[in-house]
């Protein structure tokens, strides 16, 4: 069983950096990919980034500009979204999500195509 577990949230004053993290067990196979959204007060779930199992090849949403970097561990057991330069617009509840088809295949920012999701951490980024 797929299971994956945010932590990282918090408030942060604009202009400020936070680094999100993501364990991940359960996956069946080697491949899959993982994404982070994240879903502001009134608006729908976006995607963020995502990073791919077999290759760590990477997805950006234009709205992060070179702000945010995603990475993961050695184990491929924990992916982690560190974001610079945080803006108001930026608050948001961030998922972890993940699906067992590699990113090649799928469109990386739609959240359907995401099976598998996290509880979510909140982040605020207020002065």
């Amino acid at each position: 069983q797929v299971q994956l577990a945010e932590s990282g949230g918090g408030l942060v004053q604009p202009g400020g950096s936070l680094r999100l993290s993501c364990a991940a067990s359960g996956f069946p196979s080697d491949y899959y990919t993982i994404g982070w959204f994240r879903q502001a007060p009134g608006k729908e779930r976006e995607g963020v980034s995502c990073i791919n199992s077999l290759d760590g090849s990477t997805y950006y949403a234009d709205f992060v500009e070179g702000r945010f970097t995603i990475a993961r561990d050695d184990a491929k057991t924990t992916v982690y979204l560190q974001m610079n330069s945080l803006n108001p617009e930026g608050t948001a509840v961030y998922y972890c999500a993940g699906t067992d088809q590699v990113m090649d295949v799928i469109i990386p920012y739609d959240p359907g195509e995401y099976d598998y999701w996290g509880q979510g951490t909140q982040v605020t980024v207020s002065s």
